[in-house]
């Protein structure tokens, strides 16, 4: 999904744009406000439990979900320029942040896990799988999103800007590395007609601004931004690719 540490204000305005009134929270993805809340109630978050947000990026979902449970929260990435922008916009919250490659994770043992719209960008399921279930005490919870459906071909490899980051995988394929884990699967939802809304409104407010986000970005990176979006588009418009909300519980 093209993500970048940071983006200058014309694709803020866009992203912003796109969503209806208070759904976006600095998200780099297709989920809403609403889906991201909705996935920590699933996962059990409240204020007694340690959540780590691996891949947070610049951590506007994991303080959105601060902000409304109250959780102690760590965030990882691997991009230091993203972790050094979660840290300034931590606004006060019990928000704490490292930069750290994954897997493995960090040390110590937590409540629940969230993934968010990265799950993608593992080529290696199983290794990614194993150590968010070390991460976990049992009966700790696994939250994540995933882009479901067979691997690319060729082609569309091809077609897609940073291919080697999009790894999609069946459904049952998923379900059964997280059983061979430890982590039993407790609610799967399909948010793939929610996404495809989210990625049409940010298409149409890509093209609004696209002289201004080119004046930002160059026109190559400006050219994957939209080529990236469409194929999201068009393989979840047409079932190439679904999107699930997912959770289950290490036991």
């Amino acid at each position: 999904m093209n993500r970048r540490a940071d983006v200058g204000a014309a694709l803020l305005d866009a992203r912003v744009a796109a969503h209806l009134p208070g759904q976006f929270v600095g998200q780099e993805s297709f989920m809403t406000a609403d889906a991201i809340l909705s996935l920590a109630r699933s996962a059990r978050v409240d204020a007694d439990v340690r959540v780590l947000d691996v891949c947070c990026g610049t951590g506007g979902p994991g303080r959105h979900i601060v902000r409304t449970f109250g959780c102690a929260y760590t965030g990882v990435d691997a991009d230091a320029e993203a972790v050094a922008l979660a840290w300034e916009r931590t606004a006060g919250l019990p928000c704490t942040y490292a930069v750290h490659t994954v897997p493995p994770l960090p040390a110590g043992t937590f409540d629940i896990v969230l993934l968010l719209e990265t799950v993608l960008a593992f080529r290696d399921k199983r290794g990614l799988v194993a150590a968010v279930a070390t991460a976990l005490h049992p009966g700790g919870r696994f939250a994540c999103t995933l882009e479901e459906g067979m691997p690319l071909t060729p082609a569309e490899r091809a077609a897609m800007p940073a291919a080697d980051t999009v790894w999609p995988v069946p459904l049952d394929e998923f379900e059964k590395v997280l059983a061979d884990a430890g982590l039993a699967t407790e609610s799967v939802q399909d948010d793939t007609a929610a996404h495809l809304r989210v990625v049409t409104a940010l298409l149409a407010q890509f093209a609004a601004n696209r002289d201004r986000i080119v004046a930002e970005l160059g026109t190559t990176l400006t050219d994957d931004l939209f080529a990236s979006h469409r194929l999201w588009r068009d393989w979840m418009a047409t079932g190439r690719i679904r999107k699930f909300a997912l959770t289950a519980r290490r036991v």
